[in-house]
């Protein structure tokens, strides 16, 4: 309990512009990696499961990622299965990445509304 009113009694000073998109652009790195690495994990998985090409596999796994849905009709049942699996995951992942992005920008604006409450 004395910490966490010794936490509340630090009023440290927002962050400096600077920093601020350092931060920022380190989550966008981070969440720009994570899509490009789950790309790769859709086209690995149409290019061996579908035995689709490797424009195809990007161009199905490209927009289960945005969202859109697949181009080509799917024709094994482990495909079927990959494309269901990878579908759940990248609508999951979305909301993880978007919350990441915007995670330096929500704490920056209540970090200022604590700093405005803690001066009056």
């Amino acid at each position: 309990m004395k910490k966490l009113m010794d936490y509340e009694k630090r009023n440290e000073p927002l962050a400096t512009h600077a920093r601020f998109r350092a931060r920022l652009m380190n989550n966008v790195t981070i969440g720009l990696a994570t899509i490009v690495v789950s790309l790769a994990i859709g086209m690995a998985g149409y290019a061996g499961l579908e035995d689709m090409s490797l424009i195809d596999a990007f161009a199905n796994s490209a927009m289960i990622l945005s969202g859109m849905g697949p181009l080509n009709p799917l024709h094994t049942n482990a495909g079927k299965l990959f494309a269901g699996l990878y579908a759940i995951f990248c609508g999951l992942l979305i909301f993880a990445v978007a919350g990441l992005i915007l995670a330096p920008v929500l704490h920056r604006i209540l970090h200022r509304f604590h700093i405005e409450d803690a001066k009056e």
